[in-house]
């Protein structure tokens, strides 16, 4: 089947498709977490429950609502009554300094803030400077707790004619410093998400396991084609390898988005062999988010049945590649290719298209791109790019390179390129060298600034349990097979490296260190 077909399908809102999932196969599971269970007939009712309560309180379309707080059956169903009053969600991540939550809930122009009691107890600082009304999701005192808030069980929404243009979700990127930025997604960008659904292996059979937080667009671009389809979720509240595999293998999974490093320690688990997870062989298993080791990618294909995509991409849209990883076994090192009707790009310093086989920065354009960032035209703008014809195309920071065959290798986020002496290091060439030691895990490598090159890597190491090597023999080993320009000045072991919730490496963290270190 043609991946593009669903450009043509007629829009229709996901409120629209659960609505028709609660009529046809009411009793259908549609969220499991934990003990607790709702079939689509219980969600739609749940939904309209909350969607009517958001009306009462005054919200109209296009206002918007903010969501901090862990995974839980109330987030999703908060989530989606607001879609089905043509509301924006702002899902915020619960990991972010209380100034920041505090920001970006102004940012977002939130009329109401639902958040739970672990967050209200990490932001408790801020408080004060946060003017939206507060709704606990578990009850506790965070807010005016969520079932008394709720209106009457049988309360129906006024309906509501949802435009494609209208914003879905704000979803704020993941900054390290100042406020993230956020990416303002229309109903139309994640229809043409939506409609992949089939094309990806998304069936009313579905049963998607969802081991990473709501808030997050990795996650969001599994929960939405699931229940498009009509399948069902099972929720993870917190990641746990061994329950992750006791889960698929109770529920029959078939399908997973997963981020590179718990592929990593799911394939690393001491059973992982003695669970069946054979129900994924008629699904797919995904991943997108980071940098996804060909080793680890190999392990899978061959261990765990069923097929693996891993999707390289922005939460801003634009271009997409996938990689099949199971019927292009000798492309891992590679993140695939463009997807149909994505045009892909590599542009140089001066906005120049680079020749063919050199490197230079992606850039993509395609149906599935974002309207913008919320109140920054600016940055907005610097995300653009435009080609000769004024097609626009948006800009990804990544460096990268296609192959004869139109495959792309990506070196580096712009940023992370280390500049030494004049000439360029890319981070991942150093990190996958490192990591074909024997005893090493994880590595992640960092520019630091050099008084004699400007800046110089630093390498940091996970090693795998039970290993035993010191950083001086990392660093000589390393040194001993990378270009004299490579050699690194530092190694460093440690008992983890830094990550975002779904498991990027914070390098700047790791830049920081050694900038203390070597002032101390």
């Amino acid at each position: 089947m043609n991946p593009e077909a669903w450009i043509d399908i007629p829009f229709l809102t996901l409120s629209d498709l659960i609505r028709d999932h609660a009529k046809e196969r009411a009793s259908h599971a549609a969220v499991i977490q934990d003990a607790r269970q709702l079939d689509y007939a219980a969600l739609d009712k749940y939904i309209d429950r909350i969607a009517a309560t958001l009306q009462r309180d005054g919200l109209k379309a296009q206002d918007a609502i903010a969501i901090c707080a862990y995974t839980s059956i109330e987030y999703l169903a908060v989530f989606l009554a607001a879609l089905r009053c043509g509301i924006a969600v702002a899902p915020l991540a619960p990991s972010s300094t209380p100034e920041t939550i505090a920001a970006m809930i102004a940012d977002s122009d939130a009329k109401i803030f639902f958040l739970d009691k672990g967050v209200s107890e990490e932001i408790e600082k801020v408080r004060g400077s946060i003017s939206a009304k507060r709704i606990s999701l578990d009850d506790s005192d965070a807010g005016e707790p969520f079932s008394k808030w709720l209106g009457a069980e049988d309360a129906k929404p006024a309906p509501v004619e949802v435009d494609p243009n209208w914003a879905y979700n704000i979803i704020y990127s993941s900054g390290t410093t100042g406020t993230p930025k956020g990416i303002v997604q229309s109903h139309a960008m994640r229809w043409g998400q939506v409609q992949r659904a089939s094309v990806i292996g998304y069936t009313p059979d579905a049963v998607t396991m969802v081991s990473t937080p709501l808030y997050s667009n990795t996650t969001l671009v599994s929960v939405f084609p699931t229940l498009a389809m009509g399948g069902t979720l099972v929720m993870m509240g917190k990641f746990d390898v061994e329950k992750f595999l006791q889960l698929s293998e109770k529920y029959r999974a078939s399908h997973a988005m997963l981020v590179p490093v718990q592929y990593r320690r799911i394939m690393a688990h001491p059973k992982f062999d003695d669970f069946d997870l054979s129900a994924y062989a008629k699904g797919m298993k995904f991943s997108t988010s980071a940098p996804f080791a060909a080793d680890v990618k190999g392990d899978v294909v061959t261990r765990w049945p069923g097929g693996l995509r891993e999707y390289y991409g922005l939460t801003e849209g634009g271009g997409t590649c996938m990689l099949a990883a199971d019927i292009y076994p000798n492309k891992l090192h590679t993140v695939g290719q463009p997807l149909p009707g994505h045009d892909m790009r590599l542009i140089d310093e001066n906005g120049e298209e680079v020749a063919p086989g050199e490197i230079g920065e992606v850039v993509g354009h395609s149906a599935i791109m974002m309207n913008g960032y919320h109140n920054n035209p600016e940055k907005s703008r610097e995300a653009e790019w435009f080609d000769k014809t004024g097609k626009r195309f948006i800009r990804t920071g990544d460096v990268g390179r296609f192959d004869e065959d139109g495959f792309l290798t990506l070196m580096d986020r712009k940023k992370d390129m280390i500049i030494s002496g004049g000439f360029n290091i890319y981070p991942s060439d150093l990190e996958a060298i490192m990591t074909q030691h024997p005893a090493v895990l994880e590595a992640a490598v960092v520019g630091v600034p050099s008084l004699k090159w400007g800046e110089t890597p630093v390498a940091f190491v996970v090693l795998k349990p039970g290993a035993n090597a010191n950083a001086a023999e990392l660093q000589q080993w390393t040194n001993e097979r990378v270009g004299k320009t490579q050699r690194l000045a530092l190694v460093k072991i440690e008992d983890s490296l830094p990550r975002s919730a779904i498991g990027k490496v914070l390098k700047r963290e790791l830049r920081d260190t050694v900038r203390l270190a070597e002032s101390a």
